[in-house]
């Protein structure tokens, strides 16, 4: 059994649900937001709701991954989002370095919600952001996006390859997420396996239930075959983790490291488990939906 989709709350909400529909620019997927859509996901994640993600019932404890300890990694926080379908949801993103200072990482199926059972497309609405979210906690303040965009090799929630997205944010007042919060870098060079990796997220599990970042730090090993290439690690975080970074080089001193790729999905076991976890190799679609964040 594996989950790649985000966590959820179940959480029906009341008034209608408005995206603006995905356009295709040069080799991505973009979706624009309205200021007034941006305005309504700021009043619509108050602190109340945000917590909400993880009640009920949740997946047991991670027995590998531990609580992060110590301060907050640069650029880390909580993805917020709602689905059309009505559901609000959480992710793990991670901003990253560009000319605008705006700019964050997570996982394509974070931003892409697929199709309903009728093959209608599921839109994603409510998007912010919260780095360094911590028990309801929002050090920095709570980021609207703008626009997100990911890859059009990425296909969706069902698909593996390229399950990237950036997503770009407003800044608060005046303040870019950037400079509040920091950057982890990001390479797109090839990475020798197995190399020793730290795993962020935050995992709607028995443990935290999303409230405070987890971290994972094993081996991941590369898996390569005619369709893809991949990471694959035995960290055990829970869904809600989707779009976390691993980073290599990691120095919790300075709380900075490389992603070299970012959560995708994970399998579990029969007790819901996670008992590994799979992150693709950054393709060269990966690196221009990247290097063109700027424009969102």
């Amino acid at each position: 059994m594996s989950w790649k989709a985000w966590s959820t709350a179940g959480v029906v909400i009341g008034a209608a649900l408005v995206a603006a529909t995905p356009a295709h620019a040069a080799g991505q997927v973009v979706t624009k937001i309205a200021e007034t859509d941006r305005a309504a996901a700021l009043a619509h994640w108050t602190p109340e709701r945000m917590k909400a993600v993880g009640e009920g019932d949740v997946p047991p404890a991670e027995k590998i991954s531990r609580p992060y300890e110590g301060p907050a990694p640069a650029g880390v926080g909580r993805l917020f989002a709602t689905t059309s379908t009505g559901n609000d949801l959480s992710c793990t993103a991670t901003v990253v370095p560009s000319a605008t200072k705006d700019v964050a990482l997570t996982a394509g199926h974070c931003v892409n919600g697929g199709l309903d059972r009728w093959d209608n497309p599921i839109k994603i609405v409510n998007v912010v952001f919260v780095p360094g979210y911590d028990h309801g906690t929002a050090p920095h303040g709570v980021f609207a996006a703008r626009a997100f965009a990911w890859p059009d090799t990425y296909k969706g929630p069902t698909s593996g390859q390229d399950d990237d997205a950036v997503v770009a944010f407003d800044a608060v007042d005046g303040r870019h997420v950037e400079d509040v919060a920091g950057t982890q870098d990001i390479s797109f060079d090839e990475v020798a396996s197995p190399i020793r990796t730290t795993t962020l997220g935050y995992p709607v599990s028995a443990l935290n239930r999303g409230e405070a970042l987890v971290s994972c730090d094993r081996p991941a090993t590369a898996k390569v075959n005619s369709v893809t290439s991949s990471w694959q690690t035995d960290c055990d975080l829970a869904g809600g983790s989707s779009g976390g970074p691993w980073l290599r080089g990691f120095d919790r001193a300075t709380g900075r490291g490389t992603i070299f790729s970012v959560t995708s999905r994970g399998t579990m076991d029969e007790d819901l488990v996670t008992t590994d976890l799979t992150g693709f190799a950054f393709t060269g679609a990966v690196r221009s939906l990247y290097e063109s964040a700027d424009r969102l």
